[in-house]
């Protein structure tokens, strides 16, 4: 980096941080992408003139509001819910909601950042955006769920439709609570549309899109894999996370021939020496999806595995890494012991899991490395393609799904090989997705005018 662009990015983070104190989280997401595009918008300096990144780091709109509800014994409980509608420039705002206590403004901003980017890769018309509320759905009865849900969704849905902010799952939101936010925009507005995506199947979902975040994950691996001549065939992989992205990402390592050890929830991870097989897999479905229980209940079937709790599975030695659970799970002295390990390809299925320092160490071994906004794209790739059946009243095939979702993937790859290779043939997967997704916003927003 020259002087010109350290002193660009310097001075724009010190304006950013001080017109956003205290939100950490998005200003590593935005610090991330501007330390990428700077160069790009060196040699392009109308882009300054434009102020096209300050527009793309204030979010086009936030909407923040309360969510009353009462509890089986009657009791009234306030959460707090969040919609960033972050940028428009490419389509409409299209992002999860996430139910989880950790929720907050910093985190919904730093999403909503990461999905306009993300959203831009699958060149799909979409825009970014992200929202949420602090309420954890873990303990609570289906009925304490439905009346959260019910409550948030009366004052959302003043906000979103299928032409302007279409939401999703995300963490705490699954097939459940979508059904119930959807029933109340229905009953509220008086419409059956395409207003979220992860419905069921019976009423307007997409086939594979509980499968696509983790299926993409190992297509993108795949794509990067074969750089080096290499397979999942035989591969030993770890995996963070025990929910959707997990599982699916699991589930296609194993069929594409890896042995997969572990997998884990907040409480810890469970680690199998002899690898999971389709059998124990369907196990963590059921104790996961329907019982909604915790992994360490995995050794209640198979005692072999071994239990740590409170720990995180990056000590395992392994090949592949995918790391599904959350943000920031990788540390420094994780990305060291992955590299020390063996392990030579990270490919995230969350959103932003590794840390700067862990991101930096992984440069610095010339592992291959795949952030989420690339690697993860797979998900809300479906979601659009769900929008699309909606909007023209079809349902397409599982085959013709994952065909679509098989080609998203490997564009995406594609695009971010084409910005993100450097002199000496490493390719930087931070760089060529920041560059390949901030050029077609830019674009867009200049195409658009000032608005």
């Amino acid at each position: 980096m020259n002087k010109f662009t350290e002193k660009y990015v310097e001075s724009f983070m010190a304006e950013l941080i001080a017109k956003n104190p205290g939100e950490s989280e998005f200003h590593q997401a935005v610090r991330e992408v501007v330390e990428s595009v700077a160069p790009y918008i060196e040699a392009y300096p109308y882009l300054i003139d434009f102020k096209i990144l300050e527009r793309m780091t204030e979010p086009e709109r936030v909407i923040i509001f309360r969510v009353p509800w009462t509890d089986d014994r009657g009791e009234i409980h306030i959460n707090r819910a969040f919609r960033v509608q972050m940028n428009s420039a490419l389509g409409p705002y299209k992002g999860g909601l996430r139910f989880h206590a950790s929720v907050n403004l910093s985190i919904m901003k730093f999403l909503a950042f990461e999905q306009t980017f993300k959203n831009a890769l699958t060149s799909l018309p979409m825009g970014g955006g992200k929202g949420g509320s602090d309420f954890s759905p873990r303990g609570k009865s289906d009925a304490e769920v439905m009346r959260f849900c019910q409550s948030l969704m009366t004052e959302l849905q003043k906000y979103i439709g299928p032409d302007t902010d279409v939401p999703a799952g995300d963490i705490g939101v699954g097939g459940r609570e979508i059904g119930y936010l959807f029933g109340q925009y229905k009953r509220l507005r008086d419409e059956f549309s395409g207003t979220l995506t992860g419905k069921g199947l019976n009423w307007g979902g997409s086939r594979l899109r509980p499968e696509a975040t983790g299926y993409g994950v190992c297509y993108f691996a795949q794509e990067m894999l074969a750089l080096k001549g290499k397979s999942f065939e035989g591969q030993r992989v770890i995996i963070s996370g025990s929910g959707n992205v997990a599982q699916y990402a699991a589930q296609k390592a194993m069929r594409l021939g890896a042995k997969v050890l572990t997998l884990s929830d907040s409480d810890g991870f469970i680690y199998d020496e002899k690898g999971l097989d389709e059998e124990k897999l369907n196990f963590v479905f059921e104790l996961k999806n329907i019982r909604r229980g915790r992994i360490k209940e995995y050794l209640s079937r198979y005692p072999e595995a071994k239990y740590f709790p409170g720990a995180k599975p990056w000590e395992i030695p392994c090949d592949i890494a995918l790391p599904c659970a959350t943000q920031n799970e990788i540390q420094a002295s994780d990305a060291e012991s992955l590299v020390a390990s063996g392990c030579y390809c990270v490919v995230e299925g969350a959103n932003m899991p590794s840390t700067p320092e862990a991101i930096a160490i992984f440069h610095k071994a010339r592992i291959l490395y795949s952030p989420g906004k690339a690697s993860n794209a797979g998900g809300v790739a479906t979601s659009g393609l769900e929008m699309s059946q909606n909007s023209i009243r079809q349902k397409w095939t599982a085959e013709e799904v994952d065909a679509q979702l098989h080609r998203i993937m490997s564009d995406i790859h594609a695009a971010c090989l084409k910005y993100g290779m450097e002199e000496d043939g490493y390719v930087n997967y931070v760089k060529g997705a920041n560059i390949a997704s901030f050029i077609k916003v830019a674009d867009a927003m200049i195409d658009q005018g000032l608005v």
